[in-house]
């Protein structure tokens, strides 16, 4: 069978489906659990998550599904506060801000996370699995986390990455391709240089590491699943595809924008956080997309953004929204993730079929 293999027997699950950690709340209790109810791995999005609103998040989830499932988070950034970047920021976004009746718009009082407590609650939670992106985990940290059973995951988007995180000891790598949406989970290089389609990357990563390689970025039904597992991934790992489900935490005018795009409407933008994102353009990242190199980096004008992003969400205003997607949006579906799975399954099944014709 063609989901008996060596990722479902890591993962614990019955197929090799990933749907992806999407941060910001996409990633609900009731999509996670879902995921992993059908068979394949659920994952919350932490990257932006409290400590305390983690250990919440996975209380839900564990209430809901007895299945392995699993945490993804960022690997922290600690990049150089410039007064002059945040200030000519500040200038750039008072016309939206003024737009949307917004006053005070921005803190930075937390840029990031504690990555040490959010690792804290993995270890007491004892998840299944652990993924990371924005970086490869260090060595120790993936052997303290394999010694307390967990799963590790790593994100490339080179082939460099991918043996740069299988030497740091973990168990599985996604591939993402060029196709995916929302943020490029480049480390190594600039994004540019790293903007590989998933139909090159998938069989290079395949032939340069030893661990088993999950395709990711444009899979969004069996069709993409079987194309991932000829080219010698192990498994998928699916995001844009979840979002517009039922129980995606996704804004209704994010998934609106989601259903009725197109393929050519994605655009690469670091205007909403300070890091390459793909995202269907809107308003924002038109006007942004001349001064993008003068904002400042990932999380400061992440933060920066964060309440005006908030409040377009609020009024419906998806101009002035992230609206992140991948490539093939044409592909998504209004429908519950279990309907969502059992399609997949069976697009999968088709097309083994007509391949054999």
């Amino acid at each position: 069978m063609w989901n008996e293999n060596s990722v479902s027997k890591i993962l614990g699950t019955h197929y090799p489906i990933i749907q992806a950690g999407m941060a910001g709340g996409v990633t609900t209790a009731n999509l996670v659990s879902e995921v992993s109810n059908s068979g394949g791995l659920g994952t919350l999005g932490a990257g932006y998550m409290s400590a305390d609103h983690m250990k919440l998040a996975i209380k839900e989830i564990k209430d809901q599904t007895n299945q392995p499932f699993g945490v993804n988070l960022f690997i922290p950034e600690t990049p150089i506060v410039n007064e002059e970047q945040i200030t000519n920021a500040k200038r750039l976004l008072e016309p939206f801000i003024k737009e949307l009746n917004l006053t005070d718009n921005s803190s930075l009082s937390e840029l990031q996370t504690d990555f040490e407590k959010q690792l804290e609650v993995i270890f007491n939670e004892k998840i299944s699995v652990c993924s990371f992106t924005f970086g490869a985990p260090s060595k120790e940290l993936v052997k303290e986390l394999k010694k307390e059973g967990t799963i590790v995951i790593g994100t490339a988007t080179t082939v460099e990455e991918a043996v740069i995180n299988e030497e740091s000891g973990i168990d599985i790598v996604v591939a993402q391709g060029s196709e995916a949406g929302g943020h490029r989970g480049t480390f190594l290089d600039s994004y540019k240089h790293s903007m590989i389609g998933t139909f090159a990357l998938v069989p290079q990563v395949v032939d340069a590491v030893s661990i088993p390689v999950i395709a990711a970025g444009g899979i969004m039904d069996g069709r993409g699943v079987i194309a991932a597992l000829a080219l010698g991934a192990k498994g998928v790992q699916m995001g844009t595809a979840f979002l517009t489900c039922k129980e995606s935490g996704a804004g209704a005018s994010h998934k609106r924008a989601v259903l009725e795009s197109s393929e050519v409407q994605t655009v690469i933008t670091a205007a909403f956080s300070g890091k390459p994102a793909r995202g269907i353009q809107n308003r924002f990242t038109k006007e942004m997309q001349e001064f993008e190199s003068q904002l400042p980096p990932y999380p400061i004008q992440h933060a920066l953004t964060k309440r005006l992003r908030k409040e377009a969400g609020k009024q419906g205003i998806p101009e002035f929204l992230s609206l992140w997607s991948g490539q093939t949006p044409r592909l998504s579906r209004d429908i519950s993730t279990k309907d969502l799975f059992v399609s997949i399954l069976s697009e999968v099944e088709e097309t083994i079929g007509r391949l054999n014709e």
